[in-house]
């Protein structure tokens, strides 16, 4: 057994991971990234971690939602994955190799124009104030975990894009995985139409301060904790709360401060309750599951009965 396999098993075996990626150095641009974290880098290797079903499927009832944000995505990339990461850099400098975990800063962005979703706005730090990090989604690719869809979202074959992912790079010269040939995404635009906030245009580009507002949940029919009331104080609230308000970054930080109806799972991380369960994500694993393509199987269909929804009539309660 070589020490690629050695380390793959260990990943896999060990480390608990669900998916194992490698690429060379050499598939990275010059000025990439991870050429500033760690000049002497060989070697990427990406560890891919499954986003259960079950974790969906509060949402897709409409019965709970803490699990999605809670075991879906914090558990993931605070306790499971770095742990992991860990693990397999451990085994790396065991074996004489140098190694460094790295994962996405939730909280960084280097671009002044765009934000992240899952992180309670007002704890995201930009430009100048970003750490340098890599592009996660870039080097998942690059790695063989998946391609990227047309939302921007990894598809892998076995999760669709139930996925997420965080890497260790090293010294060490291993044999790296092939690059997938794009066979999941086919352009079918499920997750343009299944976003709460029409976030996503139709060449896949998302408005992350769109996103943002009706990840947390300003789409009354889809919102099961909205109040009749909602956003009282917005001159468009029937438009915010029906999923048509045009949200730019100043109305996002508005909605998402009046956006109380439920609690972020904790300030220590800052991550965001999520109330959409990126609808998107969802429509896409439900499309490749019904194209028969995932190697992944269940015993049962994701989708069981027709999606459910609230009418906006609900909310006309204000009369001005």
């Amino acid at each position: 057994m070589t020490f690629t396999e050695t380390l793959r098993k260990f990943v896999l075996d060990v480390a608990g991971a669900d998916l194992c990626g490698i690429a060379p150095a050499s598939r990275f641009d010059k000025d990439d990234p991870i050429f500033k974290i760690y000049p002497e880098v060989k070697s990427v290797i990406a560890i891919g971690f499954r986003i259960l079903r079950g974790a969906v499927r509060g949402i897709e009832e409409g019965t709970t939602y803490y699990q999605y944000t809670t075991m879906a995505i914090e558990c993931l990339e605070e306790t499971v994955m770095p742990c992991a990461a860990i693990q397999v850099a451990n085994f790396l400098e065991d074996n004489g190799y140098v190694a460094l975990p790295q994962r996405k800063h939730q909280h960084f962005t280097a671009e002044t124009e765009e934000t992240n979703p899952e992180i309670l706005h007002d704890y995201i730090r930009y430009g100048e104030t970003a750490e340098v990090q890599m592009n996660v989604d870039d080097a998942a690719v690059k790695c063989g975990l998946g391609e990227k869809g047309l939302h921007g979202r990894i598809l892998c074959d076995e999760f669709g894009p139930l996925l997420r992912y965080q890497f260790i790079l090293t010294n060490a010269e291993l044999d790296a995985n092939e690059m997938y040939t794009p066979h999941l995404c086919d352009k079918c635009g499920e997750c343009v139409k299944a976003c709460p906030g029409k976030a996503i245009a139709e060449d896949g580009k998302v408005n992350t301060w769109q996103c943002a507002a009706y990840y947390a949940g300003a789409n009354g029919t889809k919102n099961p904790f909205m109040q009749p009331t909602a956003y009282a104080d917005f001159d468009n609230r029937l438009d915010i709360i029906a999923g048509e308000a045009k949200v730019d970054k100043e109305l996002c930080g508005k909605i998402l401060d009046a956006t109380v109806f439920y609690p972020p799972i904790g300030k220590g991380h800052a991550y965001r309750s999520s109330i959409c369960g990126k609808a998107c994500d969802t429509a896409c694993y439900i499309h490749l599951e019904e194209k028969g393509v995932l190697t992944k199987k269940f015993k049962e269909k994701f989708r069981k009965r027709p999606e459910w929804k609230f009418d906006i009539s609900d909310f006309d309660v204000i009369k001005k």
